[in-house]
């Protein structure tokens, strides 16, 4: 930020302001850098202030003939506008909306300076007429980075067709406390997990790794900065009570490394307070420590409402003015989702409260990504190639390998694969057997295949397959994703009425060679918090609404029982673990889940998928999870021990694999020298499957306490029956350093505990001994 500002006060003026009677930055022979540099200089206070606030096309007005009202573009875009924040609308009606706002913006303000046009993108473009992948929870699962990129890449052409120039995502929090609602938008517990995923999603929304973005790809913003992940009781902006080091350990490190290895173009901070401090209004957090330890140098964004927020509930501005004094002066150069506080911006400057030099380094940064972007060239949105690009069969294809990827196989007794030959009858239970469930900042595909669908496409007219919904979750579901993320109320139904389901779902399985039990949550009861109407975190982890009595009940049939999971966060399915025959973790799949969940269940596909995320046996053990503190775990409840239900790392296959036992190249290196760590892995089973290979390192002894083991590393590989593959590890510098008792980032000389496996907790060691 400091070489940014130093380039600006002595950046001399580009030779001339005018090219042939054409303003400098409209041409486009020039770097973006000289562009924005001429703009810059051309603009006034109000102009400059505007490329900083932003506008919900919410707040626009249309008149009788359906078109966006004149008067409301001359009031909102006079002077400009930063960017325009979405609506949920189709293709053909953002294309018309965001030509015509551009249209306007360029012929109709004095400088034609474009927008940018925002979207959400966690595990797709959040409009109709999208592509809807497996919820991130679930995409990280399937620990496929490669797989991760392609994903994000598809988001991004359609978001891009679309005009779309900055996207909301990635969500790089890592998750301490399921118990949050926005567990679903996260990659997982494990800063390493984040980290690999967090970087192979701003690639494939950006198209590179070093920050240029082209015609087919979008501007990424990294979020939440920081500590977001562990809001004490797991309630959503709540104060993040963690200690520094925990901070540069944990949820520091995925934006650390994300920013290093993939250059994104945005960061945005975080609704919670760290220290009594708000991440919006935190200078020490975005200049100190993204910034300068950091190196970022990209843009920083609000939340909605985060500035606002100083002001209410955390107290610590009494009205905007101060709030975006506070905001700015920390490091927040823009207003999300409108300019609440920062119109307020022209008043601060005028009494010397914020640098001018800022405010004009914040524009240059805005202004540039849109030269970038290539708006000034190529604004408008063409709605044949939008169409197109929404209706791809390569997306399909990609959507669908990713649901089958990321479906988690936790417990299996042999009853799964089914085999279609002999069975005659499947009965699918449940609330989640025909629903379409896509979890948070859900898109609305062309398509959608429920798990009854998929199975009934999957076993054809051979199978008989009958169906109950057996409980209702939340009385005013509806099959409608959006809706029932969006819905304040939530309603639980009585038990009288549960009932009346549970013994109409009891009678028609009876009859039925095998029951799928299809449970778990849906997006009402686990979704972001916005506010006291509007609910998501949970005090229990437990199924809710007479599921348990649901399963209970069809388990006294005596029939095979196989409980497929639809959910955002892990449940404590203890009971269910000890009695049903096999449990299948599906999170939200897309608009694929039916498919994959069918192809899994009858063998077409063997599941690979590994848990990113603890599954605790009841709320009581929280917080849990595997790279915890020596202590953390040293004793036992009364009632309970502290091992977890499913581990981190942890996922059943159809086959088997055998690892030998692991060996160093090197058994003592020095502290700037490697070393490879190799085993042997082998399908010992009779199908063709997906393991993957995970690497745990730990500091046997160090100045400061160092978690029992720590994720460095992970391969997925494909064997077939009987076939060996070597695996190999580089272990080097970035894998021993920590933070040490004076907080300097080094590798002290020791013993460390290397550890190779397929979960946390099934690893073979070595000792590879570190010296100065």
């Amino acid at each position: 930020m400091k070489n940014l500002l130093f380039i600006l006060l002595i950046y001399p003026f580009v030779a001339s302001s005018q090219v042939n009677d054409v303003p400098l930055y409209k041409n486009s022979s020039f770097t973006s850098e000289e562009r924005a540099k001429d703009l810059l200089n051309r603009m006034n206070v109000e102009e400059k202030v505007a490329q900083l606030m932003s506008s919900w096309l919410t707040n626009f007005s249309y008149d009788q003939n359906g078109n966006l009202s004149q008067e409301k573009l001359d009031q909102i875009f006079k002077q400009g506008i930063n960017s325009v924040q979405p609506a949920f609308a189709p293709i053909a009606q953002t294309v018309e909306e965001r030509n015509t706002i551009q249209k306007y913006l360029l012929e109709k303000t004095r400088l034609g300076i474009p927008a940018i046009f925002v979207d959400e993108g966690l595990h797709g473009l959040m409009r109709p007429e999208s592509t809807v992948f497996p919820q991130a929870i679930g995409i990280a699962c399937s620990w496929n980075p490669e797989l991760v990129e392609q994903i994000y890449d598809i988001i991004a052409r359609e978001m891009r067709s679309r005009g779309t120039g900055l996207v909301l995502s990635p969500v790089i929090d890592m998750n301490r406390d399921p118990r949050w609602g926005r567990t679903d938008e996260t990659f997982g517990e494990d800063p390493y997990i984040c980290s690999q995923m967090g970087i192979a999603a701003v690639r494939g929304f950006q198209g590179s790794s070093n920050g240029v973005i082209d015609e087919n790809h979008v501007a990424a913003t990294l979020k939440h900065f920081s500590g977001h992940g562990q809001a004490e009781g797991g309630i959503n902006k709540a104060p993040a009570n963690v200690s520094t080091r925990i901070l540069f350990e944990s949820h520091f490190a995925p934006f650390r490394n994300t920013i290093a290895e993939a250059s994104p173009i945005a960061v945005m901070p975080s609704y919670n307070e760290i220290d009594g401090v708000p991440s919006h209004g935190n200078k020490w957090l975005l200049k100190d420590v993204l910034r300068d330890q950091f190196g970022f140098d990209g843009i920083i964004v609000s939340d909605y409402a985060g500035i606002s927020q100083l002001i209410n509930p955390h107290a610590i501005a009494e009205n905007n003015l101060q709030a975006a004094e506070l905001a700015f002066n920390a490091g927040v150069q823009i207003e999300l989702p409108s300019g609440m506080c920062f119109k307020e911006l022209p008043k601060l400057i005028n009494n010397g409260a914020i640098s001018a030099a800022e405010i004009d380094s914040a524009v240059y940064q805005v202004l540039k990504l849109k030269f970038d972007l290539g708006l000034f060239e190529n604004p408008f949105v063409n709605e044949k190639k939008a169409v197109a690009i929404s209706k791809l069969k390569s997306s399909k294809e990609i959507a669908l390998k990713a649901a089958q990827q990321s479906i988690v196989l936790l417990k299996n007794d042999g009853v799964l694969p089914l085999d279609k030959k002999s069975i005659k009858k499947i009965a699918v239970i449940g609330p989640g057997a025909d629903s379409h469930s896509f979890g948070g900042y859900p898109g609305a595909p062309y398509y959608a295949t429920s798990l009854l669908e998929g199975i009934q496409a999957k076993v054809g007219k051979g199978v008989e397959v009958v169906t109950a919904q057996g409980v209702k979750i939340t009385e005013n579901w509806k099959d409608d994703a959006r809706h029932n993320w969006m819905v304040n109320d939530i309603i639980l139904p009585t038990r009288e009425d549960n009932l009346k389901l549970i013994n109409e779902a009891k009678e028609i399985a009876k009859t039925a060679d095998v029951i799928i039990l299809a449970i778990g949550e849906n997006e009402q009861i686990c979704r972001e918090v916005f506010g006291p109407q509007h609910l998501g975190d949970n005090v229990t982890l437990d199924l809710i609404s007479n599921q348990q009595e649901l399963a209970d009940s069809l388990l006294t049939l005596g029939k095979p029982v196989i409980v497929y999971l639809q959910n955002g966060r892990p449940l404590s399915i203890t009971k269910l673990d000890e009695s049903a025959n096999a449990v299948i973790e599906g999170w939200y799949m897309g608009q694929e889940s039916g498919t994959a969940a069918a192809d899994v269940i009858f063998g077409d596909v063997n599941p690979s998928a590994k848990l990113t995320i603890t599954f605790p046996k009841s709320v009581g053990q929280l917080p849990l999870y595997y790279n915890h503190k020596p202590s953390a775990q040293f004793t036992n409840y009364i009632s309970m021990d502290k091992e977890p239900l499913y581990p981190f790392g942890y996922g059943l296959s159809y086959t088997t694999f055998s690892y030998s036992e692991p060996k160093l190249s090197k058994a003592t290196i020095k502290k700037e020298d490697s070393s490879i760590v190799t085993v042997t892995v082998t399908n010992t089973g009779k199908v063709e499957g997906d393991e993957i290979v995970q690497l745990y390192i730990r500091d046997e002894v160090s100045s400061v306490t160092r978690p029992v083991k720590e994720l460095k590393g992970f391969k997925r590989i494909s064997l077939d029956p009987g076939e060996s593959k070597d695996v190999s590890f580089e272990i080097n510098k970035s894998m021993l350093a920590f933070w040490n008792i004076d907080m300097n980032y080094v590798v002290e000389p020791g013993t460390f505990k290397i550890m190779v496996g397929n979960s946390s907790d099934n690893l073979n060691s070595l000792s590879l001994t570190v010296n100065e």
